[in-house]
């Protein structure tokens, strides 16, 4: 079969219609017996068809293959979830429809939805920033699942009633018979049999004891009357801030989750899906990131409100969505941490801030007289994400004025040459390596290449054996007291220096820390500050 499917394929590429429906006839007899194959050459076949209809320009072509895309993405659809997406919306006014103008940003989403469907998942969790449609495309899925098992009972739970009725609300328009969505054209041979609207229950195709898709809210006592055999459902368990800022309310929190909605599953195939905005390290998200951190069963997906160039993931077409201007008004009115957890999904603990933005030291400008020394370390970048940081320090007295920096993690070359520079340009006399894995030959690279430029930079190496987080803590008074950092007007948050202050008052003794170079470099520099004054020799008399 897939021989001759894939041999009809070479001729549909042509773009002639022909050969297209044909594909599609023989896509629908694959599926009676091969599910995923019919259905992997079905989306391959639309998209093709999404790539001919706007080369065409004769109108009766552009109805016929438009009225054949219609008709792929409806055989592909019961068992696909982006083509139920595609088909479910089809009559609807562009403007209106919710998916295609996310497509683009949601596809991974709605992906990792397939695959939990496919059995491939137990576990889905998925961090999205607030209104980029995540519940509703969760809702757009429910209603899938329950036309593919509507006698196996779905649950959703979330943190209040009423948002709860807004799903149950919005999964009864999609099946309604008469609405704007076609999601009886997928599941013909199925209707809604009842509903509760007190209760927020939906069955579908026959009265049972446990409803088709069920709803309640976390903690209301009232989970014994639910069940759930496909799915378990969990949208923003956490209410808000004041829930979020509180270590007993989410502890309290987990404990219910666990006690009172996980405890509804019933089999051995029932899967877990939480969509939400982070709030917490802490929150029950975070948890189960720790949790199931080593299992290939388990997927975590987080999408920022702002990619790697500081730019908007979410400005849709049509106006829909945001875009970046509002993302950076956003940010600039927001304290950091807030931003940082709700927008940009990378909560932190407040509570178990190493430093806190209050705490430090900040400068305009620095003094007038010539500055006692100019010293620097160095943290290497070691492997992956890891970041290179070089603070350059200003010395005047016992106070330490950092003035530049390099936070980079970039490829080597380009971050090696960048250590470069920022020695010349800031005429760093004396600087410290860390020699742990490749820094020592860094550090030889780097001295070779100041010299060649006529540079005055004397670099040494230090293999670092204590314990990372330990370093940071027992240092972090010393930074505290004696080093100055620049005021926040003074540098762009996506500077070096940005990073670096991020980096540095999102660092925590409470969970999980993603990046730790900027505060483990800062207590190196602490370090060799100290060793330096330690070893300033004095003149005095002998006693005797």
């Amino acid at each position: 079969m897939e021989q001759l499917l894939r041999q009809i394929y070479t001729q549909a590429k042509t773009g002639e219609f022909r050969p297209c429906e044909d594909l599609l006839y023989m896509c629908k007899e694959a599926i009676k017996t091969d599910i995923p194959l019919g259905v992997k050459y079905l989306k391959m076949l639309s998209e093709d068809l999404e790539q001919i209809i706007p080369s065409l320009s004769d109108g009766k072509e552009i109805h016929k293959f438009f009225g054949l895309h219609k008709r792929v993405l409806l055989a592909a659809a019961p068992h696909d979830f982006d083509s139920y997406l595609l088909y479910v919306e089809w009559n609807r006014e562009p403007d209106k429809k919710f998916y295609p103008p996310r497509r683009k940003v949601l596809k991974p989403v709605a992906d990792a939805l397939q695959e939990l469907a496919d059995d491939k998942l137990d576990l889905l969790t998925v961090s999205l920033p607030p209104g980029s449609g995540k519940t509703t495309l969760a809702i757009f899925y429910l209603t899938w699942l329950a036309g593919r098992n509507p006698n196996e009972p779905m649950l959703t739970g979330s943190h209040s009633n009423a948002f709860i009725r807004g799903v149950y609300d919005e999964c009864l328009r999609i099946l309604a018979e008469d609405g704007d969505y076609l999601w009886h054209d997928v599941f013909p041979a199925l209707k809604v049999s009842n509903t509760n609207a007190k209760d927020c229950r939906i069955d579908i195709d026959k009265r049972q004891r446990f409803e088709t898709l069920e709803f309640t809210s976390i903690g209301t006592g009232n989970a014994g009357l639910y069940r759930a055999a496909t799915l378990l459902y969990c949208d923003d368990l956490v209410s808000g801030i004041e829930v979020a800022l509180s270590k007993e309310r989410l502890d309290k929190l987990w404990e219910t989750y666990t006690t009172d909605l996980r405890q509804r599953k019933i089999g051995d195939h029932c899967k877990e899906l939480h969509i939400a905005t982070r709030w917490s390290v802490h929150d029950v998200i975070g948890r189960l990131e720790r949790e199931y951190a080593n299992s290939d069963r388990a997927k975590f997906i987080v999408v920022s409100a702002l990619d790697e160039n500081d730019e908007s993931n979410f400005d849709y077409a049509y106006g829909v969505g945001f875009s970046t201007r509002f993302y950076h008004e956003q940010r600039n009115i927001m304290d950091d941490v807030s931003w940082r957890a709700l927008y940009m999904n990378e909560p932190i603990e407040r509570e178990g801030l190493v430093y806190a933005e209050d705490e430090l030291r900040r400068y305009f400008e620095l003094p007038e007289d010539e500055p006692d020394g100019i010293i620097g370390i160095c943290d290497t970048k070691d492997k992956g994400a890891d970041y290179a940081f070089l603070p350059v320090a200003y010395i005047f007295g016992q106070d330490y004025y950092i003035d530049d920096c390099v936070c980079d993690n970039g490829l080597p070359n380009i971050v090696d040459a960048r250590l470069v520079e920022i020695l010349l340009r800031d005429k760093v006399k004396m600087c410290r390596f860390e020699s742990n894995s490749a820094g020592r030959r860094v550090a030889e690279k780097i001295q070779e290449e100041v010299k060649k430029k006529g540079g005055i930079t004397h670099i040494t190496t230090k293999f670092t054996t204590a314990n990372k987080e330990t370093k940071i803590i027992v240092n972090s008074a010393w930074v505290k007291e004696h080093c100055l950092f620049k005021d926040a007007s003074l540098y762009k948050k996506k500077s070096d220096y940005g990073k670096m202050m991020e980096m540095l008052c999102s660092y925590t003794v409470a969970g999980k820390n993603k990046h730790d170079d900027v505060p483990d470099g800062m207590a190196m520099l602490a370090e060799y500050a100290q060793s330096l004054t330690s070893s300033k020799i004095e003149v005095f008399q002998r006693p005797w």
